[in-house]
């Protein structure tokens, strides 16, 4: 069982600790026809089944009473076809092992989100992103599929076997079948300069469609009762490689953005008031620097202080005006808000319940620390960003239902509609579905 999640008897919990779940049984198959089998016998006794990954979710997408899939044993690549340019990976693999493994064989993929604990079928079933002005989500990358249907069929999916299933299955949320393997379209590893830079919330909204449209990836940190964010612009470089140095990595990744950012927000925490004071401090904690290294390298970074998180997809036309919204509504209520605000970008895709599904997308996404009353904030937010016809990100934490999903996808009905074909009978089915995708 990986580390990142709890399994205690009959209990599983997600790396936040907000959900909770007691599967009648937990499965650890260790290939396709052993996964089959768990299948059918869930089926026979009449229990549903969810695959979990690393629990990096925040929703209950993964919970259930049934049978509870741990995909530790389905973990590896497949093959790597130096001519069509990808790699097939079993649906279990970590993506920190999976960047490893492609850099080592001299490849990379283009674009990634920002953390890499998630497992491949975990990370892509939920929409997982980055930041790209023309690179888009993880799943934009796959090139083709395996899944294991409630009948016990195995069906691959690509744009031109299965086009249907491929179209949804990319961001499957679990409810299509469970995924065995994924093909990611790869590229030869490069190099990523990264340019980090305080810089005001006046100055990024302002400059905001400049800086993402000069940019190949660009994301910014507002930080809650400050003036003040963190911004950070990738983009390819010819080199050479120019990582931080040892001492200053540790320092502003390990010692700044964990160790004392933990012990700034349980003092938050215990004492609310203190929070626009650190706020400040820790706006100005971190100083510019440019670097240059290899893409999972600057893509990722370790996050080790725990928390709950809410993001929106948003027209990205609409971001600036958003986030206005979003700093008049804390700098006027008592909220007190320890964490930043993130805000990235990513093009137009044409996966069906992809967040960035048929638009330019800007992500504004709101966290706070692990055990700290949240809903007061989260609910303020949501609030504007349905306003904005916002979309909400599939495995972070959002109330919104069926009716409000049906309306913000225009194709949603294309993908219950495959639900439908693809599992009748609802074997893969939670209170998390029943909620967002109807019954």
């Amino acid at each position: 069982m990986t580390d990142t999640y709890a399994r205690t008897a009959s209990t599983w919990r997600n790396w936040a600790g907000n959900v909770t779940a007691r599967p009648a049984r937990v499965e650890s198959p260790a290939s396709v026809d052993e996964l089959a089998a768990v299948l059918r016998r869930a089926s026979e006794d009449g229990l549903t089944v969810k695959p979990a990954g690393t629990g990096h979710s925040f929703t209950a997408a993964a919970a259930t009473d049934g049978v509870l899939i741990c995909p530790d044993l389905l973990t590896g690549i497949r093959d790597i076809d130096r001519e069509a340019m990808t790699v097939t990976v079993e649906a279990g693999t970590p993506l920190k092992r999976l960047n490893a493994a492609l850099a080592r064989e001299g490849l990379s993929l283009t674009n990634m989100g920002d953390i890499m604990e998630q497992t491949v079928a975990g990370a892509t079933s939920t929409g997982t992103h980055g930041t790209g002005r023309d690179s888009a989500s993880v799943s934009a990358q796959i090139r083709a599929l395996e899944l294991l249907t409630a009948d016990g069929t195995v069906l691959r999916c690509s744009a031109v076997e299965n086009a249907d299933v491929f179209a949804a299955a990319r961001v499957g949320l679990g409810a299509l079948g469970v995924v065995t393997a994924v093909t990611f379209a790869v590229e030869p590893v490069f190099l990523l300069t990264a340019r980090e830079e305080p810089m005001t919330f006046d100055r990024v909204t302002a400059d905001f469609d400049q800086l993402v449209t000069e940019n190949e990836h660009f994301e910014f940190y507002w930080f809650p009762h400050t003036g003040n964010c963190n911004t950070k612009r990738n983009n390819r470089s010819a080199g050479p490689a120019a990582p931080p140095g040892r001492v200053r990595g540790w320092v502003e990744d390990e010692l700044l953005s964990n160790g004392i950012f933990q012990v700034a927000c349980t003092v938050g925490r215990a004492v609310p008031r203190t929070i626009p004071a650190l706020a400040k401090i820790s706006s100005r904690a971190l100083s510019a620097r440019t670097y240059t290294d290899i893409p999972y390298k600057v893509f990722t970074s370790p996050r080790r202080v725990r928390f709950v998180e809410m993001e929106y997809a948003l027209p990205r036309e609409a971001a600036v005006e958003a986030l206005r919204e979003l700093k008049a509504m804390v700098d006027r209520s008592p909220l007190r808000i320890s964490f930043p605000v993130e805000v990235r970008t990513a093009p137009a895709d044409d996966i069906a319940l992809s967040t960035a599904s048929g638009r330019d997308s800007a992500y504004i996404a709101v966290h706070l620390y692990r055990g700290t009353p949240y809903q007061s904030y989260f609910t303020a937010v949501e609030r504007i960003m349905t306003g904005y016809d916002g979309r909400p990100h599939w495995g972070k934490i959002h109330t919104r239902d069926a009716a409000y999903l049906a309306g913000a996808y225009p194709r949603f009905g294309e993908f219950t509609a495959v639900r439908d074909r693809l599992d009748p009978g609802r074997l893969f089915a939670n209170d998390y579905l029943r909620r967002v995708l109807g019954t």
